[in-house]
């Protein structure tokens, strides 16, 4: 929203200008963390365990709440409600680098055939197979109610006319009395353009043909690199990082908390980063100024490592792999959107995709929860339901954001403390 903001009002150059001001102070810090979290020993002491398991338990409290957030703002209607608990679901069920994107389309696909009531008329066929008696059944109960409703639509015609008649008339007696009172008067003049037509005149637009061809040279990119992901037999680990975050930037959907579940599948699954290391840097990069997408960045350089690839080029792979996409589709979006957002099928399209990419969280939320609690015995992680003492972290993070507008930073933090004294009861 700033970038787009900034390159409306002052350009491009000030667009890039806004997004690096507010991206980089969150990437700078995210690589520096990714720089210590890498000489961690694999083996930690119980305390730091305790630790980062009340930070993960709070991490899942924050992301809980951000999901029942982006809902209220996704759902619309039933069928987007229903989407939600499809993405969710499905999500839970289920992981492939492949599996969320389509998830995405086919809820797209959904909104539209809903929309334009595609399966209305199969649906009235099968309705009509109804056997007869209960059709009858139905219709005596809706004959026994049309006698109240006729009554109010009985009215004569003679009536019905009358009265229009007399609307008429009385609309074209009080023109005349206007024409009669503003004969001799001047008219006031009109203004050349509305404030509103004068701030747009400001603006710098995208001509359509730039965005088409913007958004036409982004996707030959795109199928170039996924083609080259596919076929290359053993490519460089640093090429494998940049097109697995290039490919989560682009078919990302919604705010940060969306992201969680694609980047988990996309590394952590691909044994590039550790399941602990995943979890520590979701918890602390919450508390980070700036975008939460800056997550790829901390990724990007652990990912590299071992591989030859210097830390601060995987960061700057993660950087670019994450930001680029959305950001060459938004601003080609800019230039086409006031001529794309005529057809009502693209704005269905995109609310059923925003539905089940919110849908997602959720199952990022079951994900994170079941590998939330690490140990000396279970480094890799296991679920936090092993003690009840993390769900009470969890709740408390996410009563404290809904109702106490509790900042997620504080929530952390605070989740990291109670597991401090967890341990301390424990070992008391």
């Amino acid at each position: 929203m700033l970038y787009s903001i900034n390159v409306i009002r002052g350009g491009s150059i000030v667009g890039a200008l806004s997004f690096f001001v507010w991206s980089l102070p969150a990437a700078i810090p995210a690589y520096g963390l990714a720089v210590g979290v890498s000489k961690i020993d694999d083996r930690l002491p119980a305390p730091v365990y305790a630790l980062l398991s009340g930070l993960n338990s709070a991490t899942v409290g924050v992301v809980a709440l951000a999901a029942v957030q982006l809902s209220g703002k996704a759902i619309t209607d039933k069928l987007t409600r229903v989407l939600v608990f499809f993405g969710g679901a499905a999500g839970m069920l289920y992981n492939a680098l492949w599996y969320f994107p389509v998830l995405m389309v086919v809820a797209g696909i959904a909104t539209v055939v809903w929309d334009f009531k595609w399966l209305h008329r199969p649906a009235r066929r099968i309705k009509n197979l109804v056997p007869r008696h209960r059709q009858e059944a139905s219709r005596a109960e809706e004959g026994a109610v049309e006698p109240t409703e006729m009554q109010d639509v009985s009215q004569p015609s003679s009536a019905r006319e009358t009265s229009s008649d007399f609307t008429t008339r009385r609309a074209a007696s009080q023109g005349k009395k206007e024409e009669a009172g503003g004969a001799g008067q001047p008219k006031a003049a009109t203004p050349a353009s509305t404030p509103a037509e004068l701030d747009m005149a400001h603006t710098h637009a995208f001509s359509w043909v730039l965005g088409v061809a913007i958004i036409a040279g982004f996707l030959a990119t795109f199928i170039a690199i996924m083609v080259l992901r596919g076929t290359l037999r053993s490519p460089p680990r640093a090429f494998s990082v940049f097109a697995n975050l290039y490919l989560a930037g682009t078919i990302i959907f919604g705010g940060g908390p969306v992201l969680i579940p694609l980047l988990r599948e996309y590394v952590v699954a691909q044994g590039w980063v550790s399941t602990r290391d995943f979890l520590l840097g979701l918890a602390l990069i919450q508390a980070f100024p700036g975008p939460n997408f800056n997550f790829a960045v901390y990724l990007g350089a652990l990912a590299v490592g071992g591989s030859g690839t210097n830390s601060a080029t995987g960061a700057v792979i993660g950087y670019v792999a994450i930001f680029f996409p959305g950001l060459v589709l938004h601003t080609g979006t800019m230039g086409i959107w006031r001529q794309v957002r005529r057809y009502r099928a693209v704005t269905s399209c995109l609310r059923g995709v925003n539905a089940a990419a919110v849908g997602l969280i959720y199952a990022a939320v079951y994900r994170l929860w079941e590998m939330g609690y690490l140990s000396e015995g279970a480094p890799t992680g296991q679920s936090l339901g092993k003690d009840p003492w993390w769900l009470v972290i969890t709740a408390t993070a996410f009563v404290g954001g809904m109702w106490f507008n509790v900042d997620p930073p504080v929530a952390i933090l605070l989740g990291g403390v109670m597991g401090m004294v967890w341990y301390g009861v424990v070992t008391s």
